[in-house]
């Protein structure tokens, strides 16, 4: 009956769209075994070995070969099987009619999919948590694919609240060569701090994007007409067919290379609002590397605020 089936892999850790749910009771357990027969156990190392992996809304449970997923599973008006993948780890929708026996049958022959998602999921949780930002005196950011080291600046010269960018020429190997001055007094909070460097990045991200907007534009023969700075959590730019084009400020964090492949992906809408082969010929024509910078996109971490 659900013939069509639908996966989503949410690359931001989003936890898709909300649906409506019915609670189902869990399977009920296995009756005993007659005493006197033998049940073999599961091998221990086979129980090390497995991988673990547990939604923080886990309310069903699956074993793998390889591994054992509990996810949080919803009934909702949907006439599909949906899966989506995130941080938290899997949720699986579901039309309210259809059995869960069908469910899991679906689940195991996604299995390789779903873990290798999974594992991806965790791998790139785990590299946002070693990119999360201390917000003091002394700590870096990402700024531009490098980083940058934050100066706590009382002098006045920056303006109280300000922040300037210094290149230091000569730096030691493995020592960032870039530091932020920012015009706060030593016992600033880590909120101000956070809050002062926000707004220069959100100044520079304007500037770097629309420079970018104008340079590929022409190659590509269309005009845009207006730039907006988002901060979605699951997705990084949009177009609109009247020429409004709205990139996330995170972007900066990232190297030029890759903010090019989301200027130009959004640029490329305007000739064609869609994703068949004619959208990916325009990007393509200006910019033929473009599935490699895709692929560093994905595996870009965004810094944990």
């Amino acid at each position: 009956m659900t013939d069509m089936r639908q996966m989503v892999f949410d690359w931001f850790g989003g936890a898709g769209p909300a649906a409506d749910t019915v609670s189902e009771s869990p399977k009920p357990p296995e009756l005993a075994k007659p005493a006197g027969e033998y049940v073999p156990a599961e091998p221990i190392a086979s129980l090390l070995s497995r991988a673990h992996f547990t939604h923080p809304r886990a309310n069903r449970e699956i074993v793998f070969e390889k591994a054992r997923v509990a996810y949080e599973f919803r009934r909702g008006k949907r006439r599909t099987i949906g899966l989506t993948i995130g941080t938290e780890g899997l949720v699986v929708s579901a039309p309210r009619w259809t059995p869960l026996a069908e469910v899991e049958t679906m689940l195991r022959e996604k299995e390789r999919w779903i873990i290798a998602k999974l594992g991806d999921a965790r791998e790139r949780h785990d590299r946002m948590e070693s990119a999360r930002i201390e917000w003091r005196d002394g700590a870096s950011i990402p700024f531009l694919g490098e980083q940058v080291i934050l100066v706590l600046d009382p002098r006045q010269r920056h303006g109280r609240g300000g922040a300037v960018l210094e290149t230091g020429a000569e730096s030691l190997p493995g020592v960032p060569r870039l530091t932020l001055h920012v015009g706060l007094p030593n016992s600033a909070t880590p909120e101000q701090l956070r809050d002062t460097t926000q707004a220069w990045l959100m100044r520079q991200a304007r500037r770097i994007f629309t420079a970018r907007l104008d340079h590929f534009a022409p190659q590509l023969g269309v005009q845009w007409q207006k730039l907006s700075l988002s901060s979605a959590g699951t997705r990084w730019g949009s177009a609109s067919a009247d020429g409004s084009i709205r990139l996330n400020w995170r972007l900066v964090h990232f190297s030029e290379s890759i903010i090019d492949y989301v200027v130009v992906h959004e640029l490329a809408h305007l000739r064609e609002m869609n994703h068949g082969p004619r959208f990916w010929a325009h990007v393509e024509s200006v910019m033929p590397d473009y599935a490699e910078r895709r692929g560093e996109l994905k595996d870009e971490a965004v810094p944990t605020w």
